[in-house]
């Protein structure tokens, strides 16, 4: 469920219609629905109530302050993928002790930044990185609060270049080497052993490889209990599903996640971390664009938008699918017509939908990229030269503009001549 509905013909952003938002900022832009985004954490809040547990927003889904802040306030901890997150964490009111690391390529310099602010803990990647982080907290009089990330070799029967619980894929450690490396851990000044991670893919739709990596996560526990290590969490990384096309069934509910949980972990005592990203960030926000041109060509019509891959990416990438709705809401009845829908970048790759059926549109009216609140702006760019687009905050009948389309002149600054091009210009 969104926020995002239909009201006398008009799509609405919670209560604030979207051509008015047009209006005063431009296309393409996203806007994201507080309304959405509390709903669905609240979801997950709701799934593991009674367990003791802590629901960690993943910011690379979208990492704007004003979605941290709004999530923050409801009493999230963010999980965090690289020192830059991990700044804007901090800088939106998040204390360190509700911040998780995660990433495969952590830097001693990203290490002593979230040591000095303040962290809950790393989840360590691999053997390096662990000795890394030794030296690094032994530098600065400290012991590293770690999970130990490890690769349950569990298909997520997902998109090849989202799962990330294979043995050939590039994160944790094998789950067969778990219990050396925890030992290892052990045996270092600087580490503290609090718990075990495991992170199996993005945008899964069925619960069955949860339930198998979790099983398998148990057993693990167990056994480093046995050990003698101290397990008293369980990061259990993210990875629900969202319903990008709305004609077919939805993914599970965060309800059934929950209940794969507490069937596999929940005799074990451990507090329970999750980091939802997509889900809670997906299907709160829209792309909104203008039609440039309606074009005929040999055998199909094109729809040329104003909105293009550097804008949302994901079809480009991942040959990923989004709902495309027109703003003004058709007419019962209205026959409907197959349009590729492009944008204007020079590259054929550039296209959102090919043979999509769609009301008849002209130049000038808008359309709506559902489901693009998540790995759309972040993921943005400023190919051909094209302003990153603006992000803006709707709430009740407000919105504000959470980040703004940079001018042409702002672009420009960002470059510098070397001294031999400016004696050029001089001459």
């Amino acid at each position: 469920m969104d926020h995002f509905l239909y009201r006398d013909g008009v799509l609405h952003a919670e209560d604030v219609a979207i051509p008015e938002i047009a209006a005063a900022v431009g296309t393409p832009f996203y806007v994201y629905s507080t309304a959405t985004l509390t709903r669905h954490y609240r979801l997950f809040e709701e799934a593991l109530a009674g367990m003791p547990h802590l629901v960690c927003y993943a910011m690379k889904a979208n990492s704007n302050l004003a979605v941290i802040r709004t999530l923050a306030d409801l009493g999230a901890g963010m999980d965090v993928v690289s020192g830059g997150e991990y700044r804007k964490a901090r800088a939106a009111g998040v204390p360190g002790d509700r911040i998780v690391f995660s990433g495969v390529g952590k830097t001693a310099e990203e290490m002593r930044l979230a040591l000095t602010g303040g962290i809950r803990q790393f989840n360590v990647e691999s053997e390096p990185e662990l000795l890394v982080l030794n030296a690094v907290a032994l530098s600065m009089g400290l012991r590293a609060p770690v999970t130990i990330r490890v690769n349950p070799d569990v298909d997520a029967r997902t998109h090849e270049k989202i799962a990330t619980g294979k043995k050939e894929n590039k994160f944790g450690i094998p789950i067969g080497r778990a219990r050396a490396v925890y030992a290892e851990a052990a045996a270092l000044p600087g580490i503290e052993v609090v718990g075990i991670d495991v992170h199996i893919g993005s945008q899964l739709t069925d619960l069955a490889p949860f339930e198998a990596a979790y099983a398998k996560l148990a057993d693990l526990t167990r056994q480093l209990r046995a050990d003698g290590h101290a397990i008293r969490r369980l990061d259990l990384g993210g990875g629900l599903g969202i319903p990008y096309e709305r004609s077919n069934a939805d993914p599970p509910l965060p309800a059934d996640y929950g209940a794969v949980i507490r069937r596999t972990l929940g005799d074990l005592g451990a507090e329970i971390e999750i980091e939802p990203g997509r889900l809670i960030a997906g299907n709160a926000g829209l792309l909104v664009s203008s039609v440039i041109y309606v074009k005929s060509g040999e055998d199909r019509d094109f729809l040329i938008l104003d909105s293009a891959m550097n804008d949302l990416i994901r079809p480009a990438m991942y040959g990923a699918h989004h709902d495309i709705v027109a703003v003004a809401e058709p007419a019962p009845g209205t026959a409907l017509h197959p349009y590729d829908i492009v944008g204007p970048v020079c590259e054929t790759g550039d296209t959102f939908a090919r043979q999509r059926a769609m009301a008849p549109l002209v130049a000038g009216d808008l359309v709506a990229f559902r489901s693009a609140g998540a790995y759309g702006a972040v993921m943005a760019s400023e190919y051909n030269s094209r302003p990153l687009v603006p992000e803006v905050l709707v709430r009740d009948d407000h919105f504000a503009v959470i980040r703004a389309r940079p001018s042409f002149d702002e672009m420009l600054k960002r470059d510098s001549m070397p001294e031999w091009l400016q004696a050029r210009d001089d001459a």
